[in-house]
C-alpha cells in the first residue's frame, strides 16, 4: 500500500510539474507579445530586442514539456481527464512556441518601420494588439486554471480579432493609395497586423484544446468569423527566420 501511495504521489507531482512548466511557458510568451506591442507603439528598440531574446527559453521549455508529457504517456498510462490534459499539453506547446515566433517577428519588423510623420495612425493596430493580448492572457489563464468558461470566452472573441484585422487591412491599403511614400511603412504594418491575427488564431487553438481537455467535448469546427479576413492577406505572414 505504501508503494502504491508513493506511485500516486509521484504521478501527481509530475502532473503538477507539467502544469507549472506550461504556465511558465505561457507567461514568457505573453511577455513577448507585450514587448512586441511596446516596440511598435512606443518605438521601443529595447523592448524589440528583449522579445527576440526570449525565443530560446520558449523553445527549451517546449522541448521539456514534450519530454515530460511523453514520459507520462509511456510510463503512467493516464486515463480520462488526465490523458486529455497531457495530450492537449503536447499540442498547446506548439501553439505557444508559434506565438513566440510571431511576437519576435513583430518586434524585428517594428525596428524597420520609418513612419512618415503624422500620416499614419496606429490607433487601429494598438486596439487590435490589446484585444489579441487579452485573448492570449485568457487562454493562458484557461490552461493554468483548467477553466472551460475562459476557453469559451477566447473562442467567441476570435470574431472580433478578424473584424479588427479586416478594418486595419483596408485602412493601411487606403494610406498606400493616398501617398506612395506610405507604401513601405504600411507594408511592414500589414505583416505585423497579419502576425497579430495569427497570434489570435493560436490563442483560439489553445482555448479549443483546453475546452476539450476539461470537458471531453469539442467546440464547433467552424469558428465565429467577423468578416472576409481570410481573403485579405499579405503574401507571406509567417514568422521571419531567426537571425541567430
Amino acid at each position: 500500500m505504501a508503494d502504491r501511495s508513493h506511485i500516486v504521489k509521484s504521478y501527481e507531482q509530475e502532473l503538477g510539474q507539467l502544469r507549472s512548466m506550461m504556465a511558465q511557458m505561457g507567461g514568457i510568451v505573453e511577455n513577448q507579445v507585450a514587448l512586441a506591442l511596446s516596440a511598435i507603439a512606443d518605438r521601443n528598440e529595447e523592448a524589440a530586442d528583449a522579445a527576440a531574446r526570449q525565443d530560446p527559453e520558449v523553445d527549451q521549455l517546449e522541448r521539456e514539456v514534450e519530454s515530460l508529457a511523453i514520459r507520462l504517456l509511456a510510463l503512467r498510462s493516464p486515463m480520462a481527464g488526465d490523458l486529455r490534459e497531457i495530450v492537449a499539453a503536447l499540442k498547446i506547446t506548439g501553439d505557444l512556441e508559434r506565438i513566440g515566433d510571431y511576437a519576435s517577428s513583430i518586434a524585428r519588423r517594428s525596428l524597420r518601420i520609418r513612419m512618415p510623420e503624422n500620416q499614419i495612425s496606429l490607433s487601429g493596430l494598438r486596439s487590435m494588439g490589446r484585444l489579441v493580448q487579452e485573448n492570449l492572457r485568457r487562454s493562458i489563464d484557461a490552461i493554468t486554471q483548467q477553466d472551460s468558461n475562459r476557453a469559451m470566452e477566447v473562442w467567441h472573441s476570435d470574431r472580433a480579432v478578424d473584424e479588427y484585422y479586416t478594418a486595419l487591412f483596408r485602412e493601411l491599403v487606403t494610406y498606400m493609395m493616398e501617398d506612395a511614400r506610405n507604401i513601405r511603412a504600411c507594408t511592414e504594418l500589414l505583416f505585423i497586423a497579419k502576425n497579430l491575427e495569427r497570434i489570435g488564431d493560436h490563442a483560439t487553438n489553445i482555448a479549443e484544446r483546453v475546452f476539450y481537455a476539461v470537458t471531453g467535448d469539442n467546440l464547433p469546427s467552424l469558428r465565429p468569423r467577423g468578416g472576409p479576413a481570410s481573403a485579405m492577406t499579405v503574401p507571406d505572414a509567417s514568422p521571419e527566420p531567426d537571425a541567430r
